[in-house]
């Protein structure tokens, strides 16, 4: 099927005289003929639905819809974007630990690898998506375990090139891990450039309706997990019985553990009612991404002849830095713009306060068009140092371009600049 069916008929089959819409299974709880029968389920996860902390139903169909649009054997959705990031690193690294990371990612996840798993012991080498294979080479340790970077950076905007990183990731025998969430897989289709393993916000596109926070881990089930660096993937686990994941679940085997592990300790699970809800934005998914890119286009020519504007960033623009990767990599550069205004950080935010259609607020990816400040908002516990490291300036506005008609956008945005 191509990607326009799947997003409405991939996951789930009704068969004679089912629901035609996936179900909401809301239910923690499944009930079973015997207690042996229940103990060889607590033996074998995989075996049957035991307790919702682990799956459900609901849930289930969406994981399935999503591994199957990206093109891997497996999916986990979790309760929000950053659990799926904060999940994905800690089912291969422990303390002890370090992985590397682009500097520029979205700042909640700058701070989640800077202090939070430091915490833990594990360490974040950060590195520029532009360094050379040379300078990122030396951030390689020998107690590496991973690769990260974003498709697209929030704010900044670049676009991962993901043959480089998967290169040396691959040569030092470790997985290259990428957050899909401002592309989704409609845009790029990052497993078949050499990632491992996706990670996405589902608040974002997938949802499109800020209507659910989720996230989701999908597993390429390309990686060799017994190349020596992953010894708690193809060892007993005593957790669970001694089993050893690589040659139980083969290709599964990342996703497999981080749900038997990881979602079994942390049990940052979605609820059947939000996956619902997100299922129902995946329907639409391939049709909006496409007026997206559209509308976002259209905006970000607007911006570039704005004579208030200091500099545009928005990879489908001929000239733009990252032009040539996204050409290379990506269907279309989603509908997200960084711009940023003369007179820096005080102009900046009169603008956006003078906005009447585009909200002000801290999201993005909506149908709805909205504007957020990131050197004040979402990167404001960032220092001076961290905020050019992930490409923000103080001027700089996050420009969410939405599905309503395009002459109102640009109205809006005219008389905004009619105030500064």
């Amino acid at each position: 099927m191509k990607d326009e069916t799947k997003c409405l008929h991939s996951g789930y089959t009704p068969k004679n005289s089912e629901p035609r819409v996936v179900p909401i299974v809301q239910s923690t709880t499944y009930v079973y003929d015997s207690t042996a029968e229940v103990a060889s389920v607590f033996d074998e996860p995989t075996k049957s639905l035991i307790y919702s902390r682990f799956a459900n139903p609901t849930v289930m169909a969406v994981e399935q819809k999503i591994a199957d649009l990206e093109g891997g054997v497996g999916a986990m959705c979790t309760s929000s974007g950053q659990a799926a990031n904060l999940l994905a690193i800690l089912n291969i690294c422990q303390a002890g630990d370090s992985f590397i990371s682009a500097s520029e990612i979205y700042g909640g996840t700058i701070n989640l690898f800077s202090f939070t798993l430091k915490k833990l012991g594990i360490e974040c080498i950060f590195v520029s998506s532009n360094d050379s294979e040379e300078d990122i080479e030396k951030a390689f340790k020998p107690n590496t375990k991973a690769v990260f970077g974003e498709t697209i950076a929030n704010p900044a905007l670049t676009v991962f090139d993901f043959e480089k990183f998967a290169k040396l990731a691959h040569k030092h025998n470790v997985p290259l891990i990428v957050d899909n969430t401002f592309a989704t897989p409609i845009l790029c289709k990052p497993f078949e450039f050499g990632v491992d393993i996706i990670t996405h916000s589902t608040t974002k596109y997938m949802d499109g309706h800020a209507v659910q926070g989720g996230g989701v881990i999908v597993d390429s089930g390309n990686f060799d997990w017994t190349c020596g660096n992953f010894p708690e993937l193809c060892t007993p686990d005593e957790s669970y019985h001694g089993i050893i994941y690589t040659e139980t679940y083969g290709k599964a085997a990342y996703i497999v553990k981080a749900r038997m592990q990881l979602m079994r300790d942390f049990g940052a699970y979605p609820a059947a009612h939000s996956a619902f809800l997100l299922n129902l934005g995946l329907e639409t998914l391939a049709v909006r991404m496409k007026n997206y890119c559209e509308n976002a286009m259209t905006v970000a020519k607007y911006l570039q002849a704005n004579d208030k504007v200091e500099s545009v960033t928005y990879p489908g623009l001929e000239g733009d830095a990252n032009y040539e990767l996204a050409q290379k990599y990506l269907k279309g550069s989603s509908g997200v713009i960084s711009f940023v205004i003369k007179g820096g950080r005080d102009t900046a935010m009169k603008f956006m306060d003078s906005l009447k259609l585009a909200s002000n607020e801290v999201h993005v990816a909506d149908i709805r068009t909205c504007v957020l400040h990131p050197a004040s908002e979402t990167h404001r516990q960032l220092t001076d140092e961290q905020l050019e490291a992930a490409g923000i300036e103080a001027g700089m506005v996050r420009f969410s371009v939405g599905l309503e008609n395009i002459d109102d956008i640009i109205a809006d945005l005219d008389q905004a600049f009619a105030v500064i």
